[in-house]
């Protein structure tokens, strides 16, 4: 009997985002012109997709982070005079936030938990964020396409203008900055006490024309401060690759913006492929406002119809898969600046689904599924090791 994703879940109050297969490839806009449209819902549609020998990377980095403050709590002291009749008084006392620092390295923490500040890393006066990751490409490859996203909440201890949300600044290894304009409708939606977005554009000629390397990004339209809803805010830069000295790969990427923990539950279903036995594959999604610690969100997929695999590894439970990291596989992780383990409210996550893929098939599921999360999600993409179809 062949078993889908949808039994598995069916019993279970989700939220999961809807793909269909759409590409309609585009140029980033020109620096001038006005920023996109906007839109509260963006269906998940298929950006890109190909079958060729390569992959997928991706760089990806916070634009926010915490501070430490000190903040009332509703902790007493008790004071107590010498003489006989004794009296007693409490008074509020005022404590120190979670350490940043540790919660940084990777400890426990929320982002509604901190002041939030930015993070500035270049050494230019005129921009309030930036940061830096690394797309790391394989020797021989050739850029095919390349998609920067980048998104944040808009409202915290400050409200930031949303005419701002399709603007970014971003620099190759070793260059200067340039404007990017989302060259497509922005997700913009007021939900859960937050003002969140995300946008997108097309940056293939500059990645491929710069290759491999660090890559900044700034100027993205993320609040600061402290709220219930909390602050948080980052980018990805998505990278399909071709080179000849690798398997013959199914690529798709896929973008949107919804919230996640509706009561919808639909299936994705990727058909036609010819997915071998014992194939190799990776699956990778940007998502905001997820919280550590905090369990009922999953990423799951299955191959040929058969029962679902949980995808998890060392930094990411399988029921906690929105916990605020930016991870891949592999001993040695794409370079960033800064490299916080802990990204308090961004999650930028590489999967290997090579244990899920062992009897191989001729189609692919994939679902993202939050029961507690008040998150959004925003990209997820796919490269699966195929065979010619014959």
């Amino acid at each position: 009997m062949r078993n889908s994703l949808g039994p598995l879940l069916r019993s279970a109050t989700v939220g999961v985002l809807t793909l269909t297969a759409l590409w309609a490839p585009a140029g980033a806009r020109a620096a001038g012109e006005q920023p996109a449209a906007e839109a509260q819902r963006l269906a998940f549609t298929q950006r890109f997709h190909a079958t060729q020998h390569g992959g997928i990377v991706r760089a990806a980095n916070a634009a926010i982070s915490c501070r430490t403050t000190l903040t009332p709590t509703s902790t007493t002291t008790t004071a107590s005079t010498s003489t006989s009749t004794s009296t007693s008084a409490s008074t509020p006392t005022v404590n120190a936030a979670p350490d940043c620092p540790s919660v940084r390295r990777g400890g426990p923490g929320v982002n509604n938990a901190f002041d939030m500040f930015y993070v500035d890393v270049d050494d230019d006066p005129n921009t309030y964020n930036s940061s830096r990751a690394e797309v790391r490409l394989p020797q021989g490859a050739q850029v095919s396409y390349a998609r920067l996203y980048w998104g944040g909440n808009l409202r915290v201890g400050e409200q930031k203008p949303p005419k701002d949300n399709g603007r970014v600044l971003i620099a190759e290894p070793g260059g200067e900055y340039k404007a990017v304009l989302a060259d497509t409708v922005v997700g913009h939606r007021v939900a859960e006490g937050a003002d969140a977005f995300q946008a997108s554009a097309d940056v293939t000629k500059l990645v491929r024309e710069s290759g491999a390397g660090l890559y900044t990004v700034a100027q993205i339209n993320v609040a600061m401060g402290r709220s219930g809803a909390g602050a948080w805010g980052g980018w990805t830069l998505v990278v399909a690759y071709e080179n000849r000295a690798e398997p013959l790969r199914d690529l798709s990427v896929w973008d949107g913006f919804d919230t996640l923990g509706s009561r919808t539950a639909k299936e994705i279903r990727l058909r036609g492929l010819a997915v071998p036995k014992g194939a190799g594959g990776r699956v990778g999604l940007v998502a905001y406002d997820g919280d550590r610690g905090r369990t009922g969100d999953s990423l799951m997929f299955s191959t040929g119809g058969r029962t679902a695999a949980v995808l998890t590894d060392a930094v990411n439970p399988s029921d906690d898969v929105l916990n605020s990291t930016i991870s891949e596989p592999g001993e040695a992780p794409a370079a960033r600046v800064p490299a916080y383990v802990n990204t308090l409210g961004y999650d930028s996550d590489v999967f290997d689904m090579r244990a899920g893929l062992r009897h191989g098939g001729d189609q692919l599921a994939v679902r993202l599924v939050s029961q507690q999360d008040a998150a959004w999600a925003g990209a997820l993409f796919v490269a699966v090791d195929t065979r010619k179809k014959q």
